[in-house]
């Protein structure tokens, strides 16, 4: 079993660095067909700090981030990385962008057929073509022990247990050295020792690299666990943001009925 050498320090007890945001949702509205998923909801993050953001299934968590990564363009509002608008932006644009971004998905969504070690260099296969292989190997090498699969180099997704593949999945993202930071559902489908292992994987990740992360998940103890501030959606709208004591203290009807069953 993969266990964590030691416990990191929450992010938002590393300095944050100026006060811009990195990213910033404003008025977000988006709706598909006559199903209305946000609400024109509004949401920043600063370099070196996590938002999770909470909600039933179906209230637009993971709509959110493919918006924000520039896969779904929004019907009304603007969303701004680094204060730039991304609505609107020629396609090589976004592209440069994206290079900024890590997105671990749901599954990790590795490559049935590469190794790990190629599934990790493949963000710099197609992105650093001027990287010499050398400099590859080692960067990923150095991801891979980062997050603790170093010796799992040569194996084959399917060779390795779903808490391995999102630990082999943060290593792809952070290949590019990305300043965000996207997580879908982290400790889906995952044993509590596992989602202990990746909470505890994200917080050195997040101490060391100081990104701005924004975590979609029905995992309240990992919410309160690995980010500074929760947002709950509910019917498309942010109905509470603060931290988890906030939330507790709401008198809010759907806020303590989400923390009660949660």
């Amino acid at each position: 079993m993969d266990t964590m050498d030691q416990v990191a320090v929450k992010p938002g007890e590393a300095e944050q660095e100026g006060s811009a945001s990195v990213i910033a949702v404003e008025d977000l509205h988006k709706s598909f067909g006559s199903q209305k998923v946000l609400n024109g909801i509004s949401l920043t993050v600063n370099r070196g700090e996590t938002l999770a953001v909470l909600g039933r299934s179906g209230t637009g968590k993971s709509v959110l981030l493919r918006l924000i990564i520039g896969l779904e363009k929004p019907d009304l509002g603007s969303i701004r990385i680094h204060g730039q608008d991304i609505d609107g932006l020629a396609l090589d644009q976004l592209g440069e962008i994206r290079t900024k971004m890590g997105f671990l998905f749901q599954h990790a969504a590795l490559y049935d057929s590469l190794t790990v070690e190629q599934n990790v260099a493949f963000p710099l296969q197609h992105h650093k073509k001027e990287m010499p292989a050398s400099e590859k190997c080692a960067r990923v090498r150095q991801l891979l022990e980062e997050v603790g699969m170093e010796g799992a180099l040569q194996k084959m997704p399917s060779d390795i247990s779903g808490g391995m593949q999102k630990r082999v999945g943060l290593a792809r993202a952070l290949a590019l050295e990305p300043d965000i930071l996207l997580l879908d559902e982290p400790t889906a489908g995952l044993d509590p020792i596992s989602s202990a292992e990746i909470n505890d994987l994200v917080l050195k990740l997040q101490a060391e690299h100081h990104m701005a992360s924004i975590v979609v998940t029905h995992d309240l103890h990992s919410a309160k666990t690995i980010a500074d501030r929760l947002a709950l959606l509910n019917e498309g709208n942010v109905v509470i943001e603060g931290s988890f004591e906030e939330l507790q203290k709401s008198d809010d009807g759907f806020v303590r009925e989400f923390l009660r069953y949660s």
